[in-house]
């Protein structure tokens, strides 16, 4: 399992992402967290195989309908181990 730390900018708070987030990743089995920055941003940690996280990342380039996704920086980190995929709210 890898892990990938993202930083996704533009219009995305508000918009459902980190609850659509955790919809995917459920979906695809992916494991972490997200939660929204002070900056605007959300911020996400996730964990998954080469080709989940490469299908999650596609997810979170494009986001939920009404986000508006200006950047997704990707971030390699050392492998950690999640129980499922929280949202973390405040």
């Amino acid at each position: 399992m890898a892990t990938k730390h993202l930083i996704v900018s533009g219009q995305v708070q508000g918009v459902f992402y980190r609850a659509t987030a955790k919809e995917v990743a459920d979906r695809i089995a992916i494991t972490g967290w997200v939660k929204n920055t002070d900056e605007g941003n959300v911020e996400i940690m996730a964990s998954g195989t080469e080709q989940q996280l490469k299908e999650f990342i596609e997810w979170c380039k494009q986001g939920p309908k009404k986000a508006v996704v200006e950047n997704v920086k990707i971030l390699n980190t050392d492998e950690q181990s999640f129980n499922d995929f929280k949202v973390i709210r405040g």
